[in-house]
């Protein structure tokens, strides 16, 4: 059994842009011996650990896993070792669809503290940017915070019902996929087909991109813009402030050539 006052420092990167980190969460950047950290913390953000520090990558995406979760439970307590400051870097926020309570889970389980640093989570950053007010007086009354990424290619299983309410914004996280079946169930539930929706890719990003469409048209709007992963899906009356509160200006806003090709096969890759 490895010392209790070995610590883990579970920590939220946020949706990407550098300038959202925490406090707390730079400091322990700053601080840290060794950085763990996933597909979606930001190069700008990589960019901020110290030369020298160690760098470990465990991302995964769709089909593609660097370190499936088991592997990275076992990781970080390998890593846990009195003195050492260990820093586990998740984008957006740990405990927000980032499994970040099942590693907290597992270090309890082996004796080791750990310490939680909440970060801005891509539902609140990305629509922000986005021109996007999650709630609004008259509006919107609520937020759901779905998880749309099917597990072992199967059907959603939601309460379908439930969520086809017009008084809430409903944003999907890892949704982009199973947009159609999310437009299907949706509707079939009672979400009127005309509701506003955005997709909204690479979030606070400078090659943030925004696709505003309705409930219906989104699946077809995604694919003519090309929208890729990772992007926040924003189902409700809310949207319709996006052009009116657009205060972000990004990629979408210059000239879609100025892209590299390094930085579209990035985008593509993501």
């Amino acid at each position: 059994m490895l010392n209790s006052k070995a610590l883990i420092s579970l920590v939220g990167a946020g949706p990407g842009d550098p300038d959202l980190l925490t406090l707390k969460a730079y400091k322990l950047i700053q601080q840290a011996d060794v950085v763990v950290y996933d597909r979606l913390v930001s190069e700008e953000i990589q960019q901020l650990i110290p030369h020298g520090v160690k760098k470990i990558y465990v991302g995964k995406a769709s089909g593609k896993h660097h370190m499936n979760q088991d592997e990275i439970n076992t990781l970080l307590v390998t890593l846990a070792k009195k003195d050492r400051k260990v820093v586990r870097l998740k984008g957006g926020d740990p405990f927000i669809f980032g499994r970040g309570s099942e590693e907290a889970a597992y270090l309890v389980k082996h004796d080791i503290d750990f310490e939680y640093v909440p970060g801005i989570t891509a539902a609140s950053a990305c629509s922000a940017y986005a021109g996007i007010p999650l709630t609004h007086r008259g509006v919107a009354s609520s937020v759901r915070l779905i998880t749309g990424h099917c597990r072992a290619d199967k059907p959603l299983d939601l309460n379908w019902k439930s969520l086809a309410d017009e008084d809430t914004t409903l944003v999907f996280y890892m949704g982009l996929a199973s947009l159609p079946q999310l437009r299907e169930r949706l509707i079939e539930a009672g979400l009127p087909a005309s509701t506003p929706a955005a997709a909204v890719e690479n979030g606070t990003k400078d090659v943030q991109r925004r696709c505003l469409s309705t409930l219906d048209n989104l699946p077809s709007d995604v694919i003519k813009m090309s929208i890729c992963s990772p992007a926040l899906i924003i189902i409700g009356k809310v949207v319709d402030f996006a052009e009116t509160l657009d205060w972000f200006s990004p990629i979408q806003d210059r000239d879609k050539e100025e892209l590299d090709v390094k930085t579209r096969q990035y985008i593509a890759d993501a």
